[in-house]
């Protein structure tokens, strides 16, 4: 696995993107990210539909990359760290959460986060809230018109389409426009949002071993 990074700035702070579906803000020495979807592979599978459980653990390797990578003090989710409340994936999660006791682990609620109170306490969490202020940023799990400011959301699961002469390539992306950045889904167990993105907008479209901006 390689970890391609791009530096971009918003509101004169810099804010590292990665082709691991995450980023980090240096400042605040802060890892963050949307969308795991903890818990998705187990509740197809306990409703008869077979997904082997490698895809969450793919995904718990690339978060363990990128925290050894970026030495974070604070790991934020941007909403939806759960899918489906309390199952077998979520008691993995929590044992490779315990690997880092010293990494504070914020939660942004998503529309999948129903947490009960002995979840919560399971989960380790040191902040649990609608939305988080940063400075000039609020971090909220879907983008509110209502509000005005800089906002950093996940929720869309953005994705772009590629066209070329043999197929057309999906790809997912970070989006930003002058008021928002929206956060790819961590997960790659998530489908693409190809349409509902946000207007004026540059992306910018990762691979493997690459970051693109169009």
């Amino acid at each position: 696995m390689f970890i391609i990074t791009k530096e971009i700035t918003i509101q004169n702070e810099v804010f590292t993107l990665t082709n691991q579906r995450a980023l980090f803000l240096k400042k605040e020495k802060a890892l963050i990210l949307s969308d795991l979807h903890i818990g998705k592979t187990a509740h197809f599978r306990k409703n008869g539909i077979a997904i082997a459980n490698h895809i969450m653990k793919s995904d718990l390797e690339r978060l363990s990359a990128l925290i050894e990578y970026f030495q974070p003090e604070k790991f934020i989710v941007v909403g939806d760290l759960l899918h489906a409340g309390d199952n077998s994936d979520v008691d993995e999660f929590c044992q490779w959460r315990n690997q880092y006791p010293d990494l504070q682990f914020f939660l942004i609620e998503g529309n999948h986060d129903r947490l009960s109170k002995s979840l919560e306490k399971k989960l380790c969490l040191d902040f649990k809230a609608s939305l988080l202020e940063l400075k000039v940023f609020t971090l909220i799990h879907d983008f509110d018109k209502k509000r005005s400011g800089f906002q950093i959301t996940g929720h869309i699961h953005p994705g772009i389409v590629l066209n070329s002469a043999v197929k057309n390539i999906r790809l997912p992306c970070f989006a930003l426009s002058e008021n928002q950045l929206l956060l790819p889904a961590f997960s790659e167990f998530t489908g693409l949002d190809t349409k509902n993105l946000p207007k004026k907008s540059k992306f910018f479209v990762f691979t493997d071993t690459e970051i693109y901006e169009i």
